[in-house]
């Protein structure tokens, strides 16, 4: 159907979609709209020119359906949610039609296949995730999904109803594989990645006094609040991280150097070596003054028994 705005909006809203007001329509608007089902998916095929539109927010009665937009011709950018996404010709997103929703586009022809929420198995936060967020369509599941919707809305009257209900579970099958695949490369990725520079610089500045969660987010240019946020699903928070690296040096330290316990605590940032000897024994149980006397008794004993002692007489047998 090629219609003028008004039949052409009447003719969406009789689609599911929701109300749009196109902010570029004018008298000369036209567009073309053709509709078909497929078992219980919607197969919704759009041509319209130059558009800029907003949704307004919908009853959640009426979001029964979610909505898979596949471009096939021009660009457009959509707002949703917390998703902003810039699509071109295959690509595809997931729209929710109770949300607010902005976009603007090119000359563009699109199909978008209104899917039952029930028929995707997809958990509400993992939705949330993936509102208005770019499925690539050139290659893998996404490229998949773009190929059926666009064959799917030319030919999905030619079904009988039991090829479409199998056709529709093959199509919800793959829009639910491509959504998954977008949900792993939306894993937090970047949040691991500057974890671990953090625990980079962490390490090379142990010795440090003034090593601490301010000095550390301000080298990341992050701030201290996004710092604790990195380290909140990790066994130790930024501060105890620290401490216990520190630790863990002074511990090899004692054991292999010799020096005094006050010495090395001091190496490692501890300028209180009372604090620091209540803090050793309290994570492994025994006194740092004990370790560096055991070890300098065991380095005393080894020089003192020499190369003839402790069997040297029998390694000569």
């Amino acid at each position: 159907m090629i219609g003028n705005l008004e039949s052409f909006q009447d003719e969406l809203a009789a689609s599911g979609f929701p109300p749009l007001v196109n902010k570029l329509a004018g008298a000369s608007f036209r567009g073309r709209i053709a509709t078909r089902d497929l078992g219980p998916l919607r197969l919704v095929s759009l041509d319209t020119p130059e558009s800029a539109c907003i949704g307004r927010e919908r009853d959640a009665t009426d979001g029964e359906n979610l909505a898979v937009k596949v471009m096939t011709r021009g660009r457009t950018r959509i707002e949703q949610g917390r998703g902003d996404a810039e699509l071109g010709p295959t690509d595809l997103v997931l729209l929710d039609p109770t949300r607010t929703l902005r976009f603007a586009s090119t000359a563009a022809a699109h199909v978008t296949i209104l899917v039952p929420r029930r028929e995707l198995r997809i958990r509400p936060a993992q939705i949330d995730r993936l509102i208005s967020v770019r499925i690539d369509g050139s290659h893998g599941p996404g490229a998949l999904v773009s190929v059926l919707a666009r064959e799917s809305a030319r030919s999905a009257t030619e079904f009988r109803e039991a090829e479409a209900l199998r056709s529709a579970a093959a199509v919800v099958e793959l829009i639910a594989v491509a959504l998954e695949a977008r949900l792993g490369d939306e894993q937090p990725a970047p949040d691991e990645w500057l974890r671990n520079r953090v625990v980079g610089y962490i390490e090379t500045r142990l010795a440090d006094p003034d090593l601490s969660p301010p000095g550390i987010a301000a080298a990341h240019n992050i701030s201290v609040r996004r710092l604790h946020k990195l380290f909140e699903d990790q066994p130790l928070t930024v501060a105890a991280l620290i401490r216990r690296r520190r630790l863990e040096r002074c511990r090899a330290e004692l054991i292999g150097s010799g020096r005094t316990v006050t010495a090395v605590a001091a190496r490692w940032g501890f300028s209180d070596p009372t604090h620091f000897s209540k803090l050793f024994k309290a994570t492994y149980g025994y006194n740092a003054r004990a370790l560096a006397t055991s070890n300098r008794a065991q380095t005393t004993k080894t020089r003192t028994a020499g190369p003839d002692k402790d069997g040297g007489d029998q390694g000569r047998q």
